[in-house]
């Protein structure tokens, strides 16, 4: 099976990127699946039913989140009704949404994806290794189980909480991939039992900028210690940023994974399938 994800939508321009190329790269990486974080979508901050819409219809089978994903409060309205927008399972219970689903990849497979988030330097949250492991207590992947494939988006701050993660689900997980910084290392890798691994798939936005907003207010604030103005996203060209992962359907294992990066200011890479 072959997995697409796209990291955080930055804005209008990071939204728009994702979505003019999305159909491309299905058909030139003849992808089954695809999930994309889009918790930065709307203005910067959150997600609403106008862009969530416009990104599943480009060919996003789930959209997933992280701390932004209530800013918008349009999304109270629509993430209790739409199960292919989650936000992060480790929300106190009874935080509209769910954190998990189980989506249709054709060809009688199944793609369980989770979404978590850490918790250094983040809010407060339930323990997102036990709420994900929680899960996989009830799921196998592969051959003749309930899911062909499962991808866990980690969203965190610090790289040795995406990384602890990752050795604590390898073996039992397609993928672990981080979001939340921004900015896409250069650490894909399968883990020794078998899951696919990187720290950040970085963004989908504007690269000439801090992590995606106007350069203006960020250095302000670092001089100055002060708020002069509200964050804006930075609107030049985007750069799509994500994970490319090859699994076997046999295991759920992951037999390759490469960066996706499209756009005018990082190096260009594309999987060749």
């Amino acid at each position: 099976m072959r997995l697409l994800f796209l990291g955080d939508l930055m804005g209008r321009s990071g939204r728009t990127a994702a979505i003019d190329a999305l159909p491309d790269l299905r058909e030139k990486l003849k992808l089954d699946f695809v999930v994309v974080n889009g918790e930065n979508a709307a203005s910067g901050f959150g997600l609403n039913s106008k862009i969530s819409g416009a990104v599943i219809q480009a060919g996003a089978n789930v959209i997933s989140g992280g701390n932004h994903t209530f800013d918008q409060k349009e999304i109270l309205t629509i993430i209790g009704e739409d199960n292919r927008i989650l936000r992060p399972i480790n929300y106190p219970e009874g935080t509209p949404g769910r954190g998990y689903g189980i989506y249709d990849a054709g060809r009688g497979r199944k793609v369980l994806v989770i979404n978590a988030m850490g918790r250094v330097f983040m809010n407060a949250l339930d323990c997102p290794f036990r709420a994900v492991d929680k899960i996989l207590k009830n799921y196998r992947m592969g051959m003749g189980c309930p899911v062909s494939a499962i991808l866990v988006d980690f969203h965190g701050e610090a790289t040795s909480e995406k990384m602890a993660m990752g050795h604590f689900l390898d073996g039992r997980v397609s993928l672990v991939v981080g979001t939340h910084s921004h900015i896409p290392t250069a650490d894909c890798q399968i883990l020794p039992k078998g899951t696919a691994y990187q720290t950040d798939a970085g963004m989908c936005g504007d690269y000439n900028s801090v992590i995606g907003m106007d350069k203006t207010e960020p250095i302000n604030r670092f001089l100055t210690r002060m708020n002069k103005e509200r964050y804006t996203p930075a609107s030049g060209e985007a750069t799509v940023c994500g994970t490319f992962v090859e699994t076997d359907d046999k295991t759920g294992l992951a037999k390759r994974i490469e960066p996706v990066r499209l756009g005018p200011r990082l190096m260009e890479h594309m999987p060749e399938v």
